[in-house]
């Protein structure tokens, strides 16, 4: 088995692999003050919960956009799993050919996401939406090649940035009201924020549909992907745990 680690600037999510069978996830907060002590615990209790021997760990990988944490999970690994982690990063096998401007500044997380939605979906035309703490959209050309794409304020900041910003405005859950007009503050906001983004997301894929001169498959991930993806007339598949799929592809590309 192999463990397979996203790292997030909200949310830390992990998979236990067997072969190419997901047979547990977890999601945890990230929290950029706990120790590898710490997170060692969570997951002994996470393992512990689900039966599994961690002496079945083969092997792990790690993404993250938050460097503060990787020495932290590095040495966590080291420690409880007695394992070093494949860490993705400059230098590793991705299958995937970078046509950024400067590869190094490409998060973690969107390589991760394009090798899998070209493995899972084909080689492309594809756009990958990913609603994170930032929501980003990556671009794939039909013969594999990772373009590039749009980055924006993830819903949670938007709907954060409201409630401390406008003083008469509450803080919200976020849930698709039954209607665009309002007949309440909240609802008025729930409304605003989901039925805003799914404007976005549409609007931005047609512009890139223009860009690429094609009609890409547009995949969603990311713990707001389902909310937001009905919505929308551009995305086509939801997958939320693409993530976790790109890591598993490339660790088998590397071990």
């Amino acid at each position: 088995m192999i463990l397979v680690v996203d790292v997030g600037n909200t949310n830390i999510v992990l998979g236990i692999y067997k072969n190419r069978e997901l047979l547990h996830h977890f999601r945890l907060g990230t929290n950029r003050q706990s120790t590898g002590d710490e997170y060692g615990v969570l997951i002994h209790n996470l393992f512990q919960m689900s039966h599994i021997d961690v002496r079945d760990i083969e092997g792990v990988i790690i993404s993250s956009v938050v460097p503060p944490l990787m020495h932290v999970l590095e040495q966590m690994c080291e420690t409880y799993l007695k394992k070093a982690p494949l860490i993705v990063g400059p230098g590793i096998k991705t299958g995937l050919n970078l046509r950024y401007e400067n590869p190094r500044e490409v998060g973690a997380d969107r390589i991760v996401n394009a090798v899998a939605a070209v493995e899972l979906y084909g080689g492309g035309p594809l756009v990958v939406v990913d609603f994170g703490t930032a929501t980003t959209f990556d671009c794939i050309d039909d013969k594999g090649n990772y373009l590039g794409g749009a980055i924006v304020p993830g819903i949670g900041i938007a709907t954060e940035a409201l409630y401390q910003r406008a003083s008469k405005l509450p803080r919200i859950e976020l849930e698709k009201p039954k209607k665009v007009i309002g007949r309440n503050t909240i609802h008025a906001m729930q409304a605003g924020i989901i039925f805003g983004y799914a404007g976005q997301v549409d609007g931005i894929v047609g512009r890139i549909r223009s860009e690429m001169n094609a009609k890409p498959k547009v995949v969603a991930t990311g713990g707001l992907a389902e909310l937001i993806a009905s919505e929308t007339s551009s995305i086509e598949e939801v997958n939320p745990l693409l993530t976790l799929e790109g890591l598993r592809l490339i660790y088998e590309r590397n071990c």
